[in-house]
């Protein structure tokens, strides 16, 4: 719909067509880095802060070089966390965790010495059970030391990880970054990126709609694609035109999603 509305050929502000902003790319090169050098690394970060983005762009990494393998669904056992590692590594599941492994060790060895280099990433790890990433990492020590094990999560697993029974894990951490709340500068330049991407002019949001983006966002870059992306969808509902002022963002900030509990304590 909105596609059509707008004349475009992509969907907008797609997470899995988002360009790197320049702080991302450069967590991105260094993930690279370890992967070839082999580590343990931390992105974390509060909720919507570009940790998503970050692991997208490592997903799209060339196959001929790397095989990555993400786990979503960290509130999984171990046995089923292996399983997914199995699919990722086009494995057959066997009747156990213990069989599993060492086919998972031999794959390992196998894709490299083809050359290729190795992800795993966890996504949501403040959320798996330490004692399931524990058994999770000694696996992983037995790969090639050109593996990277990358945990994704929100800022609470650096609290999980200082504690005493946990420092096995934490003293292994080859490089570790928290993705904090964007400036208003670099939100201005994803949103206008994003619509060089599209074809669209920087017009397309007015200056108001754009600051009045920015200002509700508060440097946090999934409000501001989820905002830009609703202004968009309100346009075409309303018939409003292709161009998106302040009026258009003031109507979809009226949703109680976007609204503070004070705002609501009227009704």
């Amino acid at each position: 719909m909105i596609r059509s509305y707008f004349g475009l050929t992509d969907n907008p502000f797609a997470l899995r067509d988002i360009d790197l902003l320049p702080y991302q790319q450069e967590i991105h090169d260094t993930l690279r880095v370890h992967c070839q050098q082999g580590g343990l690394c931390l992105v974390v970060g509060r909720p919507g802060t570009g940790k998503s983005v970050i692991k997208e762009s490592l997903k799209r990494l060339p196959e001929k070089e790397h095989l990555v393998a993400t786990i979503a669904r960290t509130l999984h056992t171990y046995t089923n966390t292996v399983k997914i590692l199995c699919e990722a590594f086009r494995i057959e599941f066997e009747s156990s965790a213990f069989k599993c492994e060492r086919k998972l060790i031999q794959e390992a060895f196998s894709l490299n010495r083809s050359g290729k280099m190795l992800v795993t990433i966890i996504d949501d790890a403040h959320l798996m059970e330490m004692e399931n990433l524990r058994k999770l990492r000694l696996l992983l020590e037995d790969f090639p030391k050109n593996h990277n094990l990358i945990l994704i999560g929100q800022v609470e697993l650096l609290s999980s990880l200082d504690l005493a029974i946990n420092q096995d894990i934490k003293s292994r951490v080859t490089y570790s970054v928290v993705t904090r709340r964007l400036s208003d500068e670099a939100m201005r330049e994803f949103i206008h990126r994003e619509l060089d991407r599209l074809g669209l002019a920087h017009s397309t949001f007015t200056s108001g709609a754009t600051e009045l983006i920015i200002r509700s966002a508060d440097g946090v870059l999934r409000r501001c694609r989820n905002l830009c992306l609703s202004a968009m969808l309100e346009a075409v509902r309303a018939s409003a035109g292709r161009t998106i002022d302040i009026d258009v963002v003031n109507r979809v900030l009226l949703q109680p999603h976007w609204q503070t509990q004070v705002d609501l304590t009227d009704f």
